[in-house]
C-alpha cells in the first residue's frame, strides 16, 4: 500500500470514527443534557421535596433495594450452576432466564398479574387466605425483580465460567467442602463479575416502568416509583417530571460512575 493510499485511509478511518462519535452525541448526551439544563431552570428544590416525589424516591430506593437482594440471592446459586452444569433442558432454562430482556415489560406484568392477581393462578387462593399480592408494594419488588435478574444471572454466570473450577478443585482436596469452597473461592473471583451484574440489575430496576403499572398500579405512596411519578406527574406539568428525570440522571450517572472507579482500582491492585 503506498503512502498516498494508507493516508486516504486514515483519512477514511478518522471520518467514519468522527461520525459515529458524532450520532452517539446526538442521540446520547444531548437528551441527558437537555434535561438537567431545563431542570436548573425549575424551582429544583420544591420540586423535589413536594410530598408525592419524595414518596416516589423513597420507595423507589426501598423497593430497588430489596429486589436486589432477591435477584442476588436467588440469581447467584441458579448462575453458578448454569455456569458449572451441562443437564438436559440446559438450553431451555438458559433461554428462560434472558426471556425478561426481550419480552416487552408490560407482558412481564401482565404476566404476573395472571399468576398473582386476585383471579389468577396462585392469587385466587392467596386471596381466600387473606393475601393481597397485586397493587401493593410487594409486587413493585416482585415485578423489578423479574426484569432485572437476568442482567445479574447472565453477569455472574459469566464470572464463574471465566474463574472456571480448578481452584475450587484444589480447596476441595484440602479438605473444603463443596459450599466451602464456593463461598470461599469460587464467589471472591467471581466478585468483578458479581458487582457488575448487581449494578446493571439495580440501575434496571430503578428505571422499571412497564411491569410495575401492570402489576401493581400507580398509588402514590404505595406502589408509585419514581418512573411512575414522572409519567403522572407529566400530565399536569413538565417541571415536576424534569426533577425527578435530573435525579435519576445524576444518580444514575454517580453509581455506574463509582462502580468504574472502583473496578478499575481493584484491577490495578491484582
Amino acid at each position: 500500500m503506498t503512502s498516498r493510499a494508507y493516508s486516504a485511509q486514515r483519512a477514511g478511518e478518522v471520518m467514519l470514527a468522527a461520525i459515529a462519535c458524532a450520532v452517539v452525541f446526538l442521540f446520547l448526551v444531548l437528551p441527558v443534557a437537555a434535561i438537567l439544563e431545563k431542570a436548573a431552570h425549575t424551582d429544583f428544590f420544591d420540586e423535589v421535596t413536594s410530598s408525592a416525589v419524595t414518596d416516589a424516591l423513597r420507595l423507589s430506593m426501598v423497593t430497588t433495594t430489596m429486589s436486589l437482594g432477591l435477584v442476588v440471592l436467588f440469581g447467584t446459586p441458579l448462575a453458578y450452576v448454569m455456569a458449572r452444569t451441562r443437564f438436559p433442558g440446559h438450553a431451555v432454562v438458559d433461554t428462560l432466564i434472558d426471556l425478561p430482556i426481550v419480552l416487552p415489560p408490560a407482558v412481564g406484568g401482565l404476566g404476573l398479574l395472571m399468576v398473582f392477581g386476585r383471579r389468577g393462578w396462585l392469587g385466587e387462593p392467596l386471596d381466600d387466605l387473606g393475601v393481597q399480592v397485586a397493587f401493593t408494594t410487594t409486587a413493585v419488588v416482585m415485578a423489578q425483580t423479574f426484569v432485572a435478574s437476568p442482567f445479574y444471572i447472565r453477569s455472574a454466570r459469566a464470572g464463574f465460567e471465566a474463574a472456571g473450577q480448578e481452584l475450587e478443585d484444589v480447596a476441595r482436596t484440602l479438605g473444603s467442602s463443596r459450599s466451602g469452597a464456593f463461598l470461599r473461592v469460587a464467589v471472591p473471583v467471581a466478585m468483578p463479575a458479581l458487582t457488575a451484574g448487581a449494578v446493571m440489575a439495580w440501575a434496571r430496576a430503578l428505571g422499571e416502568f412497564g411491569a410495575t403499572i401492570m402489576f401493581a398500579g400507580s398509588i402514590e405512596g404505595r406502589t408509585q416509583t419514581v418512573p411512575l411519578a414522572i409519567y403522572r406527574q407529566f400530565e399536569t406539568g413538565i417541571e415536576a417530571p424534569l426533577a425527578l428525570s435530573a435525579v435519576l440522571v445524576v444518580v444514575s450517572f454517580s453509581v455506574l460512575l463509582a462502580f468504574r472507579l472502583l473496578t478499575r482500582r481493584a484491577a490495578l491492585t491484582l
